[in-house]
């Protein structure tokens, strides 16, 4: 990180500081991962562990009276030192997939850094900037949204040069009220670039300023070779045709920072994310478990036919969180497109799961689970040698306990 005085930190008033060091070289909030010369700060029960990060080497501990605002001030002071170009990455799907594809292609041409899994929010954007190093060319953030607002209160912090907008769909209903509520709260990253920035948006999305450079994704060529896909040009290490978006995006952003593309890339994805894992009886589980909203829903059955091939198709979905009044009818309208896409065993996770079982009119076993731990019973009781199995919820189900016993058959 780039080195911040503890006298400038102490200057701030964030709360109880215990310095030992005269600068900082990093930032933490989890003891575990302190290095020497790190600070720590403690939020929530992390209090407890303030002795733990000091006997790792920890030069400083900050008890914030505001963890946000705290982590805010930070993250805004290592940003204002830092001449890395910064990479704003928002959308209703794909934004996670988006930067780890991003990371990937900038890595062999500029010194970056991007996010870890879903740092995405008060506290992972900030931790994410202060990862910055003097000579951090390239930084890849992913901007989070749980209501108005919240995007633009992280750009504030990491003013961004470039602003991805990945896609605009029906997420975060119950706190934005309408797809219009979406679209608005996503386009902060776009009112917040500098004159002369630039705005990577879907086709139909609309910009008012005149002042930045606004690409607009459109359709791109692809190509299938050798288990692997040619997106503009470049082959990548995935076959999902959802990430073929997501590359596309990808690759404009790599486009605006000037980077050269490279001719082959592998993409090491986040946790939970399109994970496959082989099952016994030559099946296979394909691990999604890290969220869900209704178009990533039908990406993942889309995934799941063309992954599955003759293998019998097996998913656990669990419910689909924060879609306001109208969430019933859009489990309801996924239960339905369950049945279209032949699956043929169908466990359905929480309250409002309940509605795929309503959908899946013709699918021939279906069964319903309140929580993880019932669903992965239900799943060991379901799934056969052989099956495709798909694993999907919101992150508020915990649907990776069921990926993990199904997995675990197979070690």
């Amino acid at each position: 990180m780039i080195p911040l005085f503890t006298e400038e930190i102490a200057a701030l008033g964030l709360g109880d500081l215990d310095v030992r060091v005269d600068a900082v070289s990093g930032v933490q909030v989890d003891s575990r991962r302190v290095e020497p010369g790190d600070l720590f700060v403690a939020v929530g029960g992390g209090v407890d562990f303030r002795d733990d990060a000091l006997a790792r080497g920890a030069g400083a501990t900050l008890v914030p009276a505001h963890p946000f605002d705290a982590f805010a001030a930070l993250g805004s002071l290592v940003r204002e030192r830092s001449k890395a170009r910064v990479v704003g990455i928002t959308g209703s799907t794909g934004k996670t997939s988006t930067k780890d594809i991003l990371a990937a292609l900038c890595a062999s041409a500029a010194r970056t850094v991007a996010a870890e899994a879903s740092y995405n929010n008060e506290i992972g954007v900030p931790l994410t900037l202060c990862r910055l190093e003097p000579d951090t060319e390239v930084c890849i953030l992913e901007l989070a949204m749980r209501g108005f607002g919240q995007i633009a209160d992280l750009c504030r912090i990491a003013r961004p040069d470039i602003g991805v907008l990945t896609n605009v769909g029906p997420v975060h209903l119950e706190l934005v009220g309408s797809l219009e509520g979406v679209l608005r709260a996503k386009g902060e990253l776009i009112t917040a670039l500098p004159p002369g920035g630039t705005a990577i948006v879907p086709e139909e999305f609309p910009v008012e300023r005149d002042d930045v450079e606004v690409v607009r994704l459109s359709e791109p060529a692809v190509e299938r070779v050798d288990g692997r896909t040619l997106v503009e040009g470049v082959s990548f290490n995935f076959t999902a045709q959802h990430h073929v978006a997501n590359a596309s995006a990808a690759l404009a952003a790599l486009d605006a920072l000037g980077l050269p593309r490279p001719e082959h890339v592998d993409v090491e994805f986040s946790r939970w994310r399109w994970e496959e894992v082989p099952l016994p009886g030559g099946g296979l589980l394909i691990n999604d478990a890290y969220n869900a909203n209704p178009d990533s829903m039908r990406a993942a059955l889309a995934h799941l036919v063309t992954t599955a091939g003759d293998r019998r198709r097996v998913a656990v979905l669990g419910d689909m969180a924060e879609l306001g009044p109208g969430a019933p009818g859009f489990h309801e309208e996924i239960g339905r497109e369950v049945a279209r896409h032949g699956v043929e065993a169908l466990v359905a996770v929480g309250e409002l799961a309940r509605g795929y079982l309503e959908g899946a009119t013709g699918v021939s076993i279906t069964s319903w689970a309140p929580d993880a731990a019932s669903a992965a019973a239900e799943a060991g009781r379901v799934v056969r040698p052989g099956d495709c199995v798909l694993v999907k919820a919101s992150r508020v189900v915990g649907l990776e306990h069921v990926a993990e016993a199904l997995a675990a058959v197979s070690a």
